[in-house]
């Protein structure tokens, strides 16, 4: 008898050993990566494909497993030539998979930041990690004023693009606009801004606190979240050189006219911000991506882990995931603390 009692002793501990085992395999922690600003990625036949700004370079990520990206497989894919209008200041790649293709957007300029615009590569590959990125060129509407951080949707069998851009030719102002795409590379017609610097809290900017530079008032990083008969876009708001930098959002019933201003309603409140409570400063530039299953919607986005960090490499990916409010919002929390183990996306491996 005593023989079955310690048998049944053992096997109960190993149990309660490997079921935490398990657990713990089944979590993962913020940040994702050391330092990582503008994090975006693609989901493709079972694989994320991501990327950040990395300055002088395009270089992409390849997992089954987003939260795992120390891991991942990862490669330099295009360099830009020297001496031209793209050669520096590559910000805020994306990856896109459009009608057959794979594209990757970016924002470059030639050294000086007025030159600031948004070009495209493109592969053939079935794989974006192997073939060729041939450069298309510039993507620009008539205007073709200062613009960054642009993101590609299709709805209602329309491609557009958002971006941050000048209403003219000197700083000052970002504003969201939109635009209609005749294909992945060119724009069609006129942009439309549908956001600017409305609130306080969108209204940051006073670069690194020095009165004798100007005030600079940012709306960026525009990113499209699909959600039931709604559309949002969120996008970050104030200078990322403050900690104020937080995320806004506009909404539109998926019926509206996008390209009319009047059909985004933007939130007087920022939707996701700094935690002082859990030292999460400045967190922005996100991206969306849903667990494997298709059943779960997360946010991706870089923060700064102390206060007065600014802009430059100590910003880092992270990844939470996004509840629903009863009226169809989405419910984004608070900035959760590094190092907190947070429950893997759903069928995960």
């Amino acid at each position: 008898m005593k023989k079955v009692l310690f048998l049944m002793f053992i096997l109960s501990y190993l149990s309660v050993v490997s079921c935490a085992q398990a657990q713990k395999e089944q979590t993962f922690v913020n940040p994702l990566l050391p330092y990582g600003a503008d994090p975006y990625s693609f989901y493709k036949d079972g694989y994320y494909y991501y990327t950040h700004t990395a300055q002088n370079k395009l270089m992409l990520w390849k997992t089954k497993n987003l939260t795992q990206l120390k891991s991942a497989e990862n490669k330099v894919v295009w360099t830009p030539p020297v001496d031209t209008f793209y050669s520096k200041e590559l910000w805020a790649p994306e990856i896109h998979f459009i009608q057959g293709k794979w594209y990757l957007y970016f924002a470059a300029d030639n050294g000086e930041n007025k030159n600031h615009r948004m070009y495209v590569l493109e592969n053939n590959s079935p794989d974006p990690m192997n073939g060729d990125w041939t450069f298309k060129g510039k993507v620009a509407d008539e205007n073709d004023k200062w613009a960054i951080d642009g993101d590609i949707f299709e709805h209602e069998k329309q491609l557009y693009m958002i971006w941050s851009g000048w209403e003219g030719d000197k700083n000052g102002q970002q504003n969201i606009y939109i635009a209609k795409m005749k294909n992945p590379w060119t724009i069609d017609g006129n942009r439309q801004k549908i956001s600017g610097s409305d609130y306080d809290w969108e209204k940051y900017g006073d670069i690194h606190g020095d009165p004798n530079l100007p005030h600079v008032n940012v709306n960026e990083g525009p990113q499209i979240l699909k959600h039931d008969n709604k559309l949002f876009i969120i996008y970050s708001a104030s200078g990322c050189w403050t900690d104020f930098y937080a995320l806004g959002m506009l909404s539109a019933n998926v019926k509206s006219d996008l390209m009319n201003p009047i059909s985004w309603e933007k939130s007087s409140e920022p939707v996701f911000k700094q935690s002082l409570e859990n030292g999460v400063f400045a967190p922005g530039h996100n991206s969306f991506f849903k667990s494997p299953d298709g059943k779960e919607d997360w946010i991706l986005y870089h923060a700064n882990s102390k206060m007065g960090q600014g802009c430059g490499g100590f910003r880092s990916p992270r990844a939470q995931k996004i509840n629903w409010k009863i009226d169809g919002t989405p419910d984004f929390g608070i900035p959760v603390k590094e190092n907190q183990p947070i429950i893997v996306p759903s069928e995960t491996k």
